[in-house]
């Protein structure tokens, strides 16, 4: 039997059921906590108990792993990207964009972890190269300028952040730019203590150990 023939079969319930498909597919692979995975494995036990607590590659780096940290980089933002790549091939463009968002979701809110992951920036990244690359050239782009510039990842995150959603609507689609904004506002909202800490001065510096 052709691989491709269970997820055409669901789509022949039209697409609300391709739709749902996308996002179980999408929440699913985002909700692998490679970070948390990754940390155990290497023998450093829990990542939750070390820095912010955070399962994101920030704070692997707090491990003071290098290679761990850029492995969950890599791996956060695949995940996402894969979501987006699966559905497309198999349902559609529209759906594709949920799968995204899905991936999205669940890295910050995974099943598995009582749904306390990490802040998405990775994941987000994943998303935008799958769904439109020329936002996430944008994304990296200011990411690593203000990094470089500052040495705090989450200003960086923030700033490229509010930017991807308006390099989505310039691109012309409006779908596109709807799904981005959104995941943008959650990232935001998961940021609350960093900008409340980067007003009061008081932002750790990538590399810090708290």
């Amino acid at each position: 039997m052709s691989p491709l023939l269970p997820l055409a079969v669901l789509t022949d319930g039209g697409w609300a059921t391709a739709s749902a498909a996308a996002l179980v597919i999408g929440y699913l692979l985002g909700s692998i906590p490679f970070g948390l995975l990754l940390t155990r494995a290497a023998g450093l036990g829990d990542i939750r108990q070390i820095g912010s607590g955070n399962i994101g590659a920030t704070n692997v780096l707090r491990t003071g792993k290098k290679g761990l940290a850029a492995a969950t980089l890599l791996l956060d933002a695949a995940k996402g990207a894969v979501a987006v790549l699966i559905a497309r091939y198999y349902l559609g463009e529209t759906p594709a964009m949920l799968a995204g968002l899905a991936a999205f979701i669940g890295h910050i809110f995974p099943v598995w972890l009582g749904f306390k992951g990490g802040k998405g920036v990775a994941t987000y990244l994943g998303v935008l190269a799958a769904l439109a690359w020329q936002c996430a050239l944008v994304f990296a782009a200011l990411w690593l300028t203000v990094a470089a510039a500052t040495r705090i990842s989450s200003l960086a995150a923030i700033i490229a952040t509010i930017a991807s959603p308006i390099a989505a609507w310039i691109l012309g689609d409006a779908d596109l730019a709807a799904i981005v904004a959104l995941m943008s506002l959650i990232i935001l909202i998961k940021h609350r203590a960093n900008i409340e800490r980067l007003i009061a001065g008081e932002e750790p510096r990538i590399g810090s150990k708290t």
